[in-house]
């Protein structure tokens, strides 16, 4: 039985209960805070690159400045601050981690960048184009571990996979029909579910080697996301965030973004209103936008940034009420090390070394991959002469031509105190471990070749040619007929479209890369030496080596 209580405590107990607070409704909940760390672009830079970041100079805006910035353990260091105190956080990525890596990273193929990422607690990632550089098995390796099928296991220890999840939403495999890997994934902070769509940009097979795309089908962003979209919603998720390797151009500052343009603008606004955020990438590019009513955000290259994206989430309406974002530098020369990301960059550094740390020999000042006003860059035409040289012998090939792509040449060869060159620089300029290919084409052939420099017209990839070869382009033509036919010599001497020439270039190329089929007509192939051997070899031969004057390629209007 419950006692009675005396009346003077009844009526305390009756007055405490009238001045008591009512329970709280969803509706007057607090909203759930979720910051979302990012990073695109980190093409396996487990050092900090070269240059840094630029960025405008605080004290004088006009002018940039660089910043030493990047690296696998400085950017560890920052992610850890960046999660201190925060209940919920979640490390993404979009796209491009591996492919085009320096030295230390492409040797093992890119195992040590997947290690050092799963290290640092990155849990989702959309692919990007590179992630397909040496085909759908490898990536799927990457993603779930074991040893190499041909260079076997190289590394100081067994490589596990990845422990973060790789989503492709847009990448069919055309045997099953089925996406390469999950499209989305759907993660709980504080009860409210919030959907991560991965993508990378539709025309991925365009930039890729044609044998790597074999098998698959890359669909249209906008679509895909859009169908991704109906299913979380039918799944009860409200807040929606998309990782895509795709982006844009900005004319501001690293956390600014006037005047964007690019493919990123009409994407986003082709998106379905619920989505929320968008995490960009692929054009190197740094920028916190809003488009379209949404935040779009990217953070550079190379890892030199983390981009710190703080979200409220209404606990009632599940959906994203406010969203900013930040790019947080990742500066080497203040951020401490992590100790683990030390020690793993050590023990592949213990196994590497030997060849990486190699004298190639030495240059008289900076090779520069930027390219001149008719698209000829100085470290393009060393790199050129170096495939000739290397293919130039009948038992070589018997070249009198080569030709390289500009998407190839990935880093400047930086000039240090005492001019000296290592072989792990010299990968570094051009990483992705190409096979020389000569093959014979007719004058005609090759004039066909170049015009096809502008299939994207928005985009011209100008060759980078050997000594020996000119020819003129007009910028005011129209497609097919850019190129002067009467101003395309061989050593002096007209090409004569009937001839046939022996013709090097990279396998990549071979295959019709970069659009470049005319290339898949050459006949009577020989396979030659890797780029990066070809580039080695040359500078062993004529260091030291200064920038020759641009004048292979000639531009009218």
């Amino acid at each position: 039985m419950r006692r009675k209580l005396p009346p003077a405590l009844a009526a305390l107990a009756l007055f405490g209960a009238m001045q008591a607070p009512p329970p709280c409704s969803a509706e007057d909940a607090a909203p759930v805070d979720l910051r979302i760390l990012a990073i695109n672009d980190f093409h396996g830079y487990l050092r900090p690159p070269s240059g840094g970041i630029r960025i405008s100079d605080p004290d004088d805006v006009t002018r940039k400045i660089a910043v030493p910035a990047g690296g696998a353990e400085h950017m560890a260091t920052l992610v850890k601050e960046l999660r201190r105190g925060r209940k919920n956080t979640i490390f993404v990525a979009a796209g491009d981690l591996i492919g085009a890596s320096p030295f230390l990273s492409a040797m093992f193929h890119d195992e040590p960048t997947v290690e050092s990422l799963s290290m640092m607690g990155l849990e989702l990632a959309s692919v990007g184009n590179h992630e397909f550089d040496e085909g759908k098995a490898e990536l799927k390796r990457m993603q779930n571990g074991g040893c190499h099928p041909v260079d076997g296991c190289q590394g100081p220890h067994a490589f596990l996979g990845a422990k973060f999840h790789y989503l492709a939403a847009s990448t069919i495999e055309k045997d099953t029909g089925k996406t390469i890997f999950p499209p989305y994934e759907i993660r709980q902070f504080d009860g409210i579910p919030v959907g991560f769509i991965g993508l990378t940009l539709k025309g991925t097979p365009d930039i890729i080697s044609p044998t790597s795309a074999a098998g698959l089908e890359f669909r249209d962003e906008a679509d895909t996301v859009n169908a991704s979209v109906a299913e979380l919603k039918a799944r009860g998720v409200e807040a929606i965030v998309v990782l895509i390797h795709e982006g844009g151009f900005p004319t501001g500052d690293y956390n600014e973004c006037p005047g964007i343009s690019g493919a990123i603008v009409e994407i986003t606004k082709k998106f379905d209103s619920a989505v929320d955020v968008v995490v960009s990438g692929h054009t190197h590019q740094a920028y916190v936008c809003q488009i379209d009513g949404r935040l779009v955000t990217s953070g550079d290259k190379y890892g030199t940034l983390v981009t710190a994206i703080d979200l409220k989430l209404d606990p009632n309406t599940r959906d994203v009420v406010s969203a900013r974002a930040d790019n947080v530098i990742v500066r080497s020369n203040s951020l401490p090390k992590d100790a683990r990301q030390t020690a793993l960059i050590e023990a592949y550094d213990k196994v590497s070394a030997p060849i990486a740390n190699r004298r190639a020999g030495s240059i008289t000042e900076t090779l520069s991959r930027v390219p001149g006003a008719a698209g000829e860059s100085a470290l393009g035409d060393i790199i050129a002469d170096a495939q000739l040289a290397a293919t130039k012998a009948d038992g070589n090939g018997g070249a009198v031509i080569a030709f390289t792509n500009p998407g190839g040449i990935r880093t400047d060869i930086v000039r240090k105190e005492d001019g000296a060159v290592t072989y792990a620089e010299l990968f570094a300029s051009q990483p992705f471990r190409n096979q020389l290919v000569t093959l014979s084409l007719t004058g005609g052939q090759i004039r066909n070749m170049l015009e096809q420099q502008w299939l994207d017209p928005r985009r011209p990839r100008i060759l980078q040619v050997s000594k020996g070869f000119r020819y003129t382009w007009d910028a005011a033509k129209p497609y097919g007929e850019h190129v002067i036919a009467a101003s395309i010599s061989l050593n002096g001497e007209l090409v004569d479209p009937l001839r046939s020439y022996r013709v090097t270039v990279n396998n990549y190329l071979s295959v019709g890369g970069d659009g470049f089929t005319v290339l898949k007509e050459g006949t009577a192939q020989r396979f030659g030496v890797f780029d990066a051997d070809a580039l080695y070899t040359y500078f062993q031969a004529n260091s030291p080596i200064a920038p020759v004057a641009t004048e292979r390629i000639a531009r009218l209007n």
